[in-house]
């Protein structure tokens, strides 16, 4: 049992008695009203967000002797309990107290009395939601930021056994020229970390102080805002009180970042799934991430890729959404703006589940009974090289050949054209084509063209910073390294 006072009416008897605006109201609120207006069956996940802004608050109040020191320490204790109340799934959510800032305060007060009422001293629910959201949400792009280096880690261990695996690179989804398959999976690396460095540009943004905007003109009591924003660990507070109560832009901002990571997702599973299909059969997904089919035994379906994709559609809803919600606003706060947390919440969720499954999926896991790491994608290098060697891959090459032999690049493009149309007519590669074959379009081919127009030789012809050459995708995968840890 606590053995805070308990002189004041109970959170129940709060909610029965009345909300928090009720004197100048003669009827109580409709029950299809207050289930059409409440929040906290979803925005009761900011209870932590919400509880540390409340102390960060009172503290202040008591060091600018708003409130008296006994005040804050039974705020403290108070919310102390609330916290265990809630972590031991204890804690009586009511519809009639609407969202989760009215549900922890009127508990507050039922367990401290009149310290806490005193609490809300200076500030207004405008003003707590807008900290709340912005609280939770610093705490989550930590997390996403956290959740981008492992898939990018996956993603580099991947590489890093197959540097020398060819495969196809493709424009139009056509043969086009030879890569280095680590080389492939390192461009969606580079996509991640883009991803991550705008998390974190977001973030600063996003860990601003709008606590003691109040209402929306601000307050007449002597708060020290930046105090608050210290104690927060926040980078500073909002300027305008007007703008800190209605601003969705973090919010916003966020989702566009979300949606961004979504597809990139998106494109990786797109190329996962053509990947895993019988007409390519360049690599296998474990078990564990796919499923089969009803009616059909043979099928081994790509769920998981799929569903990324799918669920990209729902993030980018999301930020439509957003961008919608606040489009026709006046200032300050509105009630449209509770209509912000529920895409926002599910963006989160949604983002992080998917980073989590496909760092999994792409860099395997701990089997617990074995101790040793399964891989989830599994590299069928003959099958990307009998690919690249389909489509003339190496074309470019021979026409930079001819260039470095003193052909002009529009000639040599049309010489090589000519090339590949006789091999094509043959039924075989541009290597297969004999040296007199080759030299009737120019003479100045020599023995040395076949080395040109190997696989092999077209990879390491690209020795170029950023280059699929073997040599520039192992520079890449130190860099990755020393970047990622």
């Amino acid at each position: 049992m606590s053995d805070l006072p308990r002189s004041e009416p109970s959170s129940n008897q709060l909610a029965t008695k009345a909300q928090a605006w009720s004197a100048l109201f003669s009827e109580p609120m409709s029950d299809l009203v207050k289930r059409y207006t409440s929040s906290v069956f979803f925005d009761k996940r900011l209870w932590q967000a919400d509880i540390a802004g409340s102390l960060a608050h009172a503290e202040m109040l008591a060091a600018q002797a708003i409130i008296a020191p006994a005040d804050y320490a039974a705020i403290q204790k108070g919310m102390a309990q609330i916290t265990q109340e809630i972590e031991a799934g204890q804690f009586d959510w009511q519809l009639d107290l609407e969202d989760v800032h009215l549900n922890i305060e009127a508990r507050l007060t039922a367990l401290v009395g009149d310290a806490g009422k005193r609490l809300h001293t200076g500030r207004s629910r405008n003003d707590q939601v807008a900290t709340d959201v912005r609280l939770w949400l610093r705490g989550e792009i930590d997390l996403i930021v956290e959740l981008l280096q492992a898939l990018q880690r996956a993603l580099v261990e991947v590489a890093e056994n197959n540097v020398e695996v060819i495969l196809p690179g493709f424009t139009h989804l056509q043969v086009a020229q030879p890569v280095s398959f680590a080389h492939h999976l390192l461009a969606y690396v580079e996509m991640f970390e883009r991803d991550a460095q705008r998390m974190l540009d977001v973030r600063k943004r996003v860990n601003v102080l709008p606590l003691g905007s109040a209402a929306l003109a601000g307050t007449t009591y002597p708060l020290d805002r930046e105090r608050v924003a210290r104690t927060l660990g926040m980078e500073g507070v909002c300027q305008n009180s007007l703008d800190g109560v209605s601003d969705r832009d973090f919010a916003i901002e966020f989702s566009a970042a979300a949606s961004l990571v979504m597809v990139h997702i998106s494109r990786l599973s797109e190329e996962l799934i053509i990947w895993m299909s019988q007409n390519f059969g360049f690599i296998k997904i474990a078990d564990r991430f796919t499923t089969g089919s009803s009616i059909m035994p043979q099928k081994k379906n790509p769920d998981v890729p799929e569903l990324a994709r799918g669920k990209t559609g729902r993030v980018v809803g999301h930020l439509m959404g957003l961008i919608t919600l606040m489009k026709g606003q006046p200032l300050a706060y509105n009630k449209d703006n509770q209509e912000d947390k529920e895409p926002l919440f599910d963006t989160v969720d949604t983002l992080k589940d998917t980073l989590r499954i496909f760092a999994e999926m792409v860099g395997g896991q701990i089997n617990p009974h074995t101790g040793c790491k399964e891989g989830g994608i599994t590299v069928n290098a003959a099958a990307m090289r009998a690919a690249a060697q389909k489509g003339y891959a190496t074309a470019t090459d021979l026409a930079d050949y001819l260039v470095k032999k003193g052909l002009p690049f529009r000639d040599a493009h049309e010489t090589v054209a000519h090339a590949v149309k006789l091999a094509a007519q043959k039924g075989v590669d541009l290597s297969e084509l004999s040296l007199a074959e080759l030299q009737a379009f120019n003479p100045s081919v020599a023995d040395d063209v076949f080395a040109v127009l190997s696989l092999e030789g077209s990879l390491n012809a690209r020795n170029t910073l950023g280059g699929t050459a073997p040599a520039q995708v192992r520079s890449q995968l130190q860099r990755h390294r020393a970047r990622l840890g």
